[in-house]
């Protein structure tokens, strides 16, 4: 790296120093913002924008569940190799790089839209962008907290959930609705090569500015990389063991599972019912439209529903919460089953339907964050102990969305809703049972 950087000739601070405000680190502003968006694009690309760029290339439904499912595997066993990161000797040039390659792999997936073989290479490219994306959000949020004091930490957090959703925004909310825009125009392959080369390029780009803009965060000193890889897979081995030694923690994993289980198939489902013909059930949105739903009005209602859920949750607290919370979060999903029974014509209704939909999602998945951390994660080990937690819910929500589309095209998108909406009963059941407080006396480490 060029050695005319400042961050890169100021020494690093010493164990007693506070992280974040050694001289000539650059203000949290100019670099936790692009962060955080250059974390949610990737994930977006991957999690929403593909699904829709392969109903538009006439990609079978069962296909598109099963296929952008498997990709979410790399969110659920990240937990296993983010330990090692913690050997790279700055955690600036992990995110950079992973940035550069995130956006490589999209640049390369604009182009193999228009070969023949375009399919099975796209999946190979979003599988790419998987990994990095998924890898990049360990060293991210490592970097963000060896660079901040615990004060500013809080501090910035809103600024990082705010960017996390503005790459959402962004993702449906622009670039979708330019694919829609220039799908009536030059058609799918184009337009939709238009949207991830714009994708790439950005995110190549903020990595770009990242080399300039990330604080250097380097360990004193590293130990001999052999003893330090085998010292970090003994510490990831106990941690392993140590977390499923906890107390009735594979009733609780089972409750992680199920909370996903309508969600996962109807935020899959949902977008691709929106975009089918009225003929074979869907309601014949275009692609700007879908965008233009999901893009404003849904993600608005999403964060609101998210404050809100947090607020009423920490009013009365967890336990007396968690029923309220399920039943915000598998409620609105009806809303999908009426859309599929009544196919209105009026856009505006078809909005209000769906913001209501988000806006319980995010209510009620409130409600398993804070048993994965609260609950799940008190203890020993309590950071690595929330990771795991995190990787059994994004396996709840792999799960369901891979078989969605098999079970959508032998129901129908009518009992399809309505099945997405009965699988919210096991989840209610297992509340029963399930400790929805932390072990008395746990202690974080």
């Amino acid at each position: 790296m060029d050695k005319a950087h400042p961050e890169q000739l100021t020494p690093h601070p010493t164990p007693s120093a506070r992280p974040g405000e050694h001289p000539g680190a650059r203000h949290p502003l100019a670099w936790v913002p692009t962060l955080y968006l250059a974390q949610g694009l990737p994930f977006y690309a991957v999690a929403l924008v593909a699904g829709l760029m392969f109903k538009s290339m006439g990609v079978p439904n069962d296909q598109i569940a099963r296929w952008t499912g498997m990709l979410g595997l790399a969110w659920v066993f990240k937990a296993l190799w983010s330990p090692f990161l913690e050997l790279a000797r700055s955690k600036k040039r992990v995110v950079v790089a992973l940035q550069v390659a995130g956006g490589a792999a999209l640049a390369a997936l604009a182009l193999v839209l228009q070969l023949p073989a375009w399919f099975a290479l796209a999946i190979a490219l979003l599988g790419v962008v998987a990994l990095a994306s998924s890898t990049h959000d360990i060293a991210a949020d490592g970097l963000y907290i060896a660079s901040l004091s615990a004060r500013q930490q809080a501090a910035y957090a809103g600024w990082q959930g705010a960017f996390f959703n503005g790459a959402k925004f962004l993702s449906l909310g622009g670039l979708v609705i330019l694919a829609g825009f220039l799908e009536q125009r030059v058609g799918a392959p184009v337009a939709w090569s238009t949207v991830f080369a714009l994708l790439g390029l950005l995110l190549a780009g903020l990595g770009l500015y990242h080399a300039w803009a990330l604080p250097d965060t380097r360990p004193a000193a590293v130990a001999h990389a052999a003893s330090t890889v085998r010292g970090t897979a003994l510490l990831l081995l106990d941690v392993i063991r140590a977390f499923f030694a906890k107390r009735g923690i594979w009733l609780g994993i089972l409750f992680i599972v199920l909370f996903r289980l309508g969600e996962g198939q109807v935020q899959t489902i949902g977008p691709l019912f929106l975009r089918d013909a009225r003929a074979i059930g869907g309601l014949g949105l275009s692609t700007q439209e879908v965008g233009a739903i999901y893009g404003t009005a849904g993600t608005a209602a999403f964060l609101v529903g998210s404050v809100l859920g947090g607020w009423f949750t920490s009013r009365i607290g967890l336990k007396r919460a968690m029923p309220v919370l399920i039943l915000a979060m598998n409620v609105p999903n009806l809303v999908f089953w009426y859309l599929s029974m009544a196919q209105p014509a009026s856009l505006g209704l078809v909005t209000a339907a769906l913001a209501a939909e988000m806006f319980g999602y995010g209510f009620g998945f409130v409600g398993m964050i804070l048993f994965i951390m609260q609950v799940i994660a008190s203890g020993p080990y309590q950071t690595a102990h929330y990771a795991l937690g995190s990787g059994f819910m994004q396996l709840g929500f792999v799960l369901s969305k891979v078989v969605s589309g098999d079970i959508q095209q032998a129901l129908g998108y009518r009992h399809f809703f309505l099945w997405v909406v009965l699988s919210a009963l096991p989840v209610l059941l297992v509340t029963r049972f399930v400790r929805l407080e932390p072990e008395p006396h746990a202690t974080a480490t």
